[in-house]
């Protein structure tokens, strides 16, 4: 596949010292981590500092690329490239605020796009939601043709530069003495971070130091970052978790146009059970099927067992369609135990000079595919931070600013998984509310298009939640419920 918008990341024009854009831009940014998360963060640092450097430990530049024929393969740094993943309209919005025509240059060069609950199938207890046109439009692009798409538009800029396979083992504090009080319960006062210690992967070279104004940590729900900071004295932030024992099985399959009766893929959501799964069309004339499991109940990876799976879900339209389809490879595993969010924005001082994006910020549970929109919001709100105050106490402003989309995605994740009684975690009103109400309007969908829309446009991060619980939206859900009563 050839990624679209190559040369100069568009839109990285000037501006004054209070956008940080301009000819007289200073400063140096590193991004550890190639990942969507550090891609968009070196786009909106290249806007407001002089140079941004990003290093990983896989040379994606040699990676072979995604082409029209599905050759290609996932970065070794995406534990989860083999596997379905979807790019929600809130996301596929702000990249094309970031990167003009991303969408349209992408589909020209083979991924499929469609209508969100047109060209595909949602499903809910195993009923389809009613497939109503939604202003929505769903990306198709397997995780590989996505990454190159936006490396090649990102990696153009003339002030980001790409130091591949070096791999991040520490950060640096600049040498301002602590105040002198000295030490406060054994945290240092005073300093920052002033670069990181890289290494490279092969060979006896020692680490070296490299000077930043700016590092940002993108290097996923791995990072050590937490390790790092406490190593140098700073407070560190208290991690939140919701455990799920999630587990992925995934396979190819060569696509038909009259697969699914032309229809571009099917999501059969897990709740209220444990089992779910989705099948969507990609570039090169594929499928992904991704199988999923929750709680143990997990997908197995002969063959046999992956189409017994398939055929135990609540809707039959996956199973119906491997059993017709010519397989590529065989079903590979993916495991996810937790979601995890770090707290950087409840610091009363987070550490100067120091950022995490993404799931080295918020990892979540990739059944509700928020990962790489969430992202891109917060690479919004980070683009934000830095047109108001620059470089300028931006630790603090950023992690606050972000809190705001990161606690909206997290909310409607941990709800759901709060519904399964085995998921540990807090359930206070909110939360025992919402797991009341949200089955009955999802259960409304199948024959509701206002609620289906609605439903689906707060899904993909575009509408708030709010939008269910308006006068009218209640007075639909309990019409809904109270004609089925009547059936029954």
């Amino acid at each position: 596949m050839t990624a679209p918008g190559g040369g100069s990341v568009p839109g990285a024009g000037g501006g004054t010292a209070g956008g940080g854009a301009g000819p007289g831009r200073r400063g140096h940014a590193v991004v550890l981590g190639a990942s969507v998360a550090g891609l968009l963060a070196a786009r909106v640092l290249a806007e407001h500092v002089g140079q941004v450097t990003i290093i990983d430990r896989d040379d994606v530049t040699a990676t072979a690329t995604p082409t029209a024929t599905g050759t290609g393969g996932a970065r070794g740094g995406a534990a989860q490239g083999r596997h379905l993943h979807a790019l929600m309209e809130r996301g596929r919005q702000i990249l094309d605020e970031l990167y003009p025509d991303f969408t349209a240059k992408i589909a020209a060069d083979g991924v499929p796009t469609a209508e969100t609950l047109v060209g595909t199938r949602w499903y809910f207890d195993g009923a389809r939601v009613t497939p109503v046109p939604t202003g929505l439009t769903s990306v198709l692009a397997s995780r590989p043709a996505l990454e190159a798409a936006l490396r090649a538009a990102t990696l153009g800029h003339d002030r980001i530069r790409w130091l591949p396979e070096l791999r991040a083992v520490g950060l640096v504090r600049d040498a301002e003495p602590a105040a002198r009080d000295g030490a406060v319960r054994g945290r240092a006062v005073g300093g920052r971070v002033a670069g990181v210690r890289v290494e490279p992967l092969a060979g006896d070279t020692p680490a070296r130091a490299l000077e930043a104004d700016l590092v940002v940590d993108a290097t996923g729900r791995g990072s050590r970052a937490v390790e790092w900071l406490t190593d140098l004295g700073f407070d560190v932030p208290r991690a939140e978790t919701v455990g799920v024992d999630l587990a992925y099985a995934s396979r190819t399959y060569r696509r038909r146009p009259t697969d699914l009766g032309g229809d571009l893929g099917v999501i059969i959501s897990t709740l209220p059970g444990t089992r779910g799964g989705g099948a969507v069309a990609q570039e090169g004339d594929r499928w992904i099927v991704t199988l999923a499991g929750m709680l143990g109940d997990h997908p197995p990876v002969d063959a046999p067992g992956y189409e017994r799976f398939a055929a135990s879900l609540p809707a039959p339209d996956i199973h119906r369609l491997i059993q017709g389809a010519e397989p590529l490879d065989d079903p590979v595993r993916y495991r996810f135990r937790a979601s995890r969010r770090l707290r950087y924005d409840l610091l009363r001082s987070p550490a100067a000079g120091f950022v995490a994006i993404g799931d080295a910020l918020c990892t979540l549970n990739p059944l509700y595919a928020q990962g790489m929109t969430v992202a891109a919001q917060q690479a919004l709100e980070l683009r934000g931070c830095l047109r108001s105050g620059g470089l300028d106490n931006l630790a603090a402003r950023y992690f606050a600013a972000a809190a705001q989309p990161t606690s909206r995605a997290w909310s409607i994740a941990t709800d759901s998984d709060l519904r399964y009684r085995e998921v540990e975690g807090r359930r206070g009103p909110r939360t025992r509310i919402t797991n009341a109400y949200i089955p009955r309007v999802q259960a409304a969908t199948r024959s509701d298009p206002v609620l289906a829309r609605n439903l689906i446009r707060v899904v993909n991060l575009v509408d708030p939640p709010t939008i269910l619980l308006t006068p009218a939206a209640l007075l639909r859900t309990a019409r809904h419920a109270l004609t089925r009563h009547g059936q029954s």
